[in-house]
């Protein structure tokens, strides 16, 4: 059995602050890496229970440097630094039997801890097919395109119940609960990882139930920027159409383009 494990750090326990957590120059940062590695390998533990023979990590992120390698358990290897090409999903392929997200946070516009989507400084909304989706449900449509179902969703609550309402057969470990956005209850680092580690197990020991989410083609990715000057630049990625002042959509034939689309015009907007 292969696994893919896709790592955020916002959905992390313990982490509830973005720039003394979650940025390189943050005080806390150090803490946080570690606390992330720590839930990185309990997934890991958890695949290998459950007769995993190759895991893959994708550090996702910010700069995506963020995993202690040296502190990564030696099972697994890892995909580390930006820009990668499929970014929160690199390395997935069809030869994989599952994929993992540790770490993962709810959209934007949600009381979760940390949301956003993808870009917090831009990206207000984003839909596909006219699905409100975040970052759970962007990368799920991903792992389905190359056939592959996301079988463990762990993080906050919040996102917990976005992860099931997309995807009804996964599994999810809850680390901790919203207050609002910038705080939480926690479970303590060891506890957490506890839960990873069996509800990571679980997951995979059922993986006969699991189901690909992949959205019927055409796909097409709605965007809602935060401001009508971010919308204007990303309207320069050829095949966008304008909606409106902060509104773009993209068309492909398949999911794969379509999201190269979404993410070359997040990328646009910050220009």
């Amino acid at each position: 059995m292969k696994v893919f494990i896709s790592c955020d750090i916002e959905g992390v326990s313990g982490v509830v602050v973005a720039s003394p957590q979650t940025s390189p120059e943050g005080r806390d940062y150090g803490r946080a890496r570690d606390l992330m590695t720590a839930e990185v390998n309990a997934a890991i533990r958890g695949a290998l229970k459950a007769g995993a023979t190759e895991i893959v990590v994708n550090d996702s992120h910010g700069p995506m440097t963020n995993i202690l390698i040296e502190k990564l358990d030696s099972a697994a290897t890892l995909i580390t630094g930006t820009p990668k090409p499929l970014s929160m999903m690199q390395g997935i392929d069809r030869d994989f039997d599952a994929a993992v997200f540790v770490g993962y946070h709810a959209k934007m516009g949600e009381v979760g801890v940390l949301s956003h989507t993808i870009s917090g400084a831009s990206v207000a909304d984003v839909w596909v097919n006219d699905i409100p989706v975040g970052e759970t449900g962007i990368n799920a449509g991903l792992a389905g395109y190359f056939g592959v179902p996301v079988v463990l969703v762990s993080g906050d609550d919040v996102v917990a119940k976005e992860a099931k309402a997309l995807l009804p057969h996964v599994h999810t470990a809850t680390v901790k609960w919203a207050v609002t956005r910038t705080a939480a209850r926690c479970l303590p680092p060891e506890k957490a990882r506890e839960t990873i580690e069996e509800e990571t197990f679980r997951a995979l020991s059922s993986l006969s139930e699991a189901k690909a989410w992949l959205p019927e083609s055409p796909v097409t990715f709605k965007i809602a920027f935060k401001d009508a000057g971010q919308a204007c630049n990303a309207s320069r990625m050829p095949y966008s159409e304008m909606i409106d002042g902060r509104t773009l959509t993209f068309t492909a034939d398949d999911y794969l383009t379509a999201f190269k689309g979404l993410r070359a015009m997040i990328a646009l907007a910050g220009r």
